[in-house]
């Protein structure tokens, strides 16, 4: 959506960033009715945190297999982490990072664990060690996934993949069609009726890193969509296969889709290059 992320309330004057609370409810007086006083930017990343301390406590003293209880709530504070994220804020676009891939790799785990007859020493410490590491983007090296988990590894890498190319070329569109005053330090603008505001007016919607070489930043769109329609392909092969592929191909298709991002970003020719290598690298 296209919002103005400064608020402030016509009730108590208060003024805060939509960005930061994801609500155009004043803080201090409780007043839905408030006025956006920036420009408006593209903007698809809700305020979410993810906290597994709860569930680690719980969690930490099973063996074997999962615990009777506290499955079901773990598996929902990961869906809503996951539904809340977006990877455009405030009309900047964002890394596929690491604690959106944790979640998602952890809730494809625990359903995939939770599926064998017999786990194994590695498969259950494989398991502990995402949930440890999960809320602060960490997740355990490539080559520690166990063979009977990597299909977690495999959806996790598609599913992320899927979303952040979604919202990548959300983020293209409006980058082709704003004008000069989307790049540098200029931000985004636009709007939705969510934030109380009118139609979104004309003009661009996000903001990209113009490089060192004054280069136009709409000139990396087109390599930029010729990728990812190869991206996307090879997402959906993965999907297909139910994850079942080797954990370093899951690991290559999000290092290729955050290239790419980078790419945009910044207009850094090594960026895309990586993207272009990684690629075809699962193609050999």
């Amino acid at each position: 959506m296209k919002i103005r992320g400064e608020r402030e309330c016509q009730q108590c004057g208060a003024r805060w960033s939509y960005y930061e609370t994801g609500s155009v409810e004043c803080p201090d007086c409780g007043d839905l009715r408030s006025v956006g006083v920036d420009d408006r930017t593209t903007h698809t990343d809700a305020p979410a945190t993810l906290d597994l301390g709860a569930h680690r406590a719980r969690f930490g003293d099973a063996s074997g297999t999962l615990p009777a209880e506290g499955v079901d709530e773990l598996k929902s504070d990961l869906r809503e982490y996951v539904r809340k994220r977006g990877f455009v804020r405030g009309g900047e676009l964002l890394p596929l990072d690491g604690t959106y891939l944790a979640a998602r790799e952890l809730l494809e785990a625990v359903d995939c664990y939770d599926r064998l007859r017999d786990p194994a020493d590695a498969d259950s410490e494989y398991l502990l060690e995402l949930l440890a590491g999960a809320d602060d983007g960490g997740r355990p090296a490539t080559a520690t996934v166990p063979e009977r988990l990597r299909e977690a590894r495999g959806m996790a890498a598609a599913g992320a993949v899927d979303e952040y190319r979604s919202d990548l070329l959300a983020f293209l569109d409006e980058l082709e069609t704003g004008d000069d005053s989307a790049t540098g330090e200029g931000s985004a603008t636009g709007e939705s009726s969510a934030t109380g505001e009118g139609p979104a007016a004309d003009g661009p919607t996000v903001s990209v890193d113009t490089g060192g070489d004054g280069d136009d930043p709409r000139s990396r769109i087109a390599p930029t969509r010729e990728l990812l329609e190869r991206l996307r392909d090879r997402a959906k092969r993965v999907e297909a296969l139910n994850g079942d592929v080797p954990a370093t191909d899951a690991d290559a298709l999000v290092d290729a889709a955050d290239a790419l991002g980078e790419y945009v970003r910044t207009g850094d020719d090594a960026a895309v290059e990586r993207a272009r290598s990684g690629l075809a690298e699962l193609d050999a």
